[in-house]
């Protein structure tokens, strides 16, 4: 798993896709710190992670796309599925790989955090949680993400299949409150990313929220390893 995840991090940064994911993540993340803090002379980043929510879903699925879909396109897939990694191993190696460029991208919510702490006294609890938040956000939206690019060889079409999808995500709430029908309501609420995601950039650490979002993970992941068993035997 190890030489796989050292494999994944060399991809991204041998190649414009890290440069170019973490161009877009500081521009934007650096846009709205400096709108809802240093114009507003406020120490709250919650309006900054919030609006960071969708700049997140359309960038993730960049940095996922490639995943499997470039393996099974260069016909490289079956190398790796015969290896002496397990499929597990694998898949958590792609994962991994995936998360940590991700978790650099997000590091960058720190370094606001004590630029803020030479002017005022940052409100750390609650950065700190939605550090977390946005950390457990992301894994669940890269697993969603990687058992899409195990489904086509494309990387354009893994890419889109993401964007779209956590556009669907992020529009959760909106649909709760266009549906009428009760026990559809509650699906939806129960399903929703963003009511979970909240809790977090208000200061809230409720396990519920974490078990979600690790239960998100771990049910795509294993998605993934099935897929890629089928693949094996067929």
């Amino acid at each position: 798993m190890g030489a796989i995840l050292k494999r994944e991090l060399g991809a991204y940064f041998s190649s414009a896709t890290a440069y170019v994911v973490m161009a877009v993540y500081f521009f934007f993340s650096g846009l709205f710190f400096n709108f809802y803090v240093f114009s507003q002379n406020s120490t709250n980043l919650t309006y900054v992670f919030n609006n960071m929510f969708y700049i997140i879903m359309f960038l993730i699925p960049i940095i996922t796309m490639k995943t499997f879909a470039e393996e099974k396109k260069q016909k490289s897939d079956q190398a790796l599925l015969t290896s002496p990694c397990s499929l597990t191993e694998i898949v958590l190696g792609k994962f991994l790989g995936a998360f940590v460029m991700y978790t650099l991208c997000t590091c960058i919510f720190l370094v606001y955090a004590i630029v803020i702490s030479f002017f005022a006294q940052p409100q750390w609890s609650v950065i700190l949680c939605t550090f977390l938040g946005t950390l457990l956000l992301g894994g669940s939206m890269i697993a969603i993400n990687v058992f899409i690019s195990v489904l086509t060889e494309s990387q354009v079409v893994a890419a889109v299949l993401g964007m779209g999808v956590g556009l669907i995500i992020s529009m959760m709430s909106y649909f709760v409150s266009l549906v009428s029908i009760e026990w559809i309501k509650t699906v939806l609420e129960k399903i929703s990313f963003m009511s979970y995601y909240e809790n977090f950039t208000y200061g809230i650490l409720s396990i519920t929220d974490v078990v979600f979002f690790l239960s998100v993970i771990a049910l795509f992941l294993f998605f993934t390893v099935r897929a890629l068993e089928k693949r094996r035997w067929s």
